[in-house]
């Protein structure tokens, strides 16, 4: 023995894990969409986006809230396309290539944004809600690879 397990896709442990993360991840990008259509939500995402080499030239051609709440469309049909997907194995696919993107380029608003990363106490600090997208990019990795395993 190798010291290795495969991974048993069929469990209800793992069943039951992969739609807690789908419905968790879904739930976080309908709620985060959502809030993208705010005043407050706007303002603050124009440094993250305005500081991105794939993004700073929104704000050129649109609005600071129509911006945002492009962005929250985006998030929002990320989650139905999870949420479908259930129904609609077609879906996954899309759902994962989705959050994939999505989250490497938010991920990446960490190294782009100035003044983003703080010390507190000695400890390099930041807004640890971005944070939340580098399980959520893991996800998205695993829906295409099961996909792929799958279909």
């Amino acid at each position: 023995m190798d010291g290795t397990s495969k991974l048993d896709l069929e469990s209800g442990t793992y069943r039951s894990g992969y739609y807690i993360s789908l419905f968790g991840a879904a739930l976080i990008l309908l709620w985060i969409g959502i809030f993208k259509f705010t005043p407050t939500e706007a303002a603050a995402i124009k440094p993250l986006v305005e500081n991105h080499f794939l993004t700073f030239f929104v704000y050129k051609i649109a609005s600071v809230r129509m911006v945002s709440n492009a962005i929250g469309v985006i998030e929002i049909i990320i989650a139905l396309l999870l949420i479908f997907s259930v129904k609609f194995a077609s879906l996954r696919k899309y759902a994962g290539i989705g959050m994939m993107v999505t989250f490497l380029i938010t991920l990446s608003y960490l190294f782009t944004t100035p003044g983003i990363w703080k010390t507190v106490d000695g400890v390099p600090v930041t807004d640890f809600f971005i944070l939340k997208d580098l399980m959520l990019l893991g996800f998205g990795l695993m829906i295409v690879q099961n996909n792929k395993n799958n279909g």
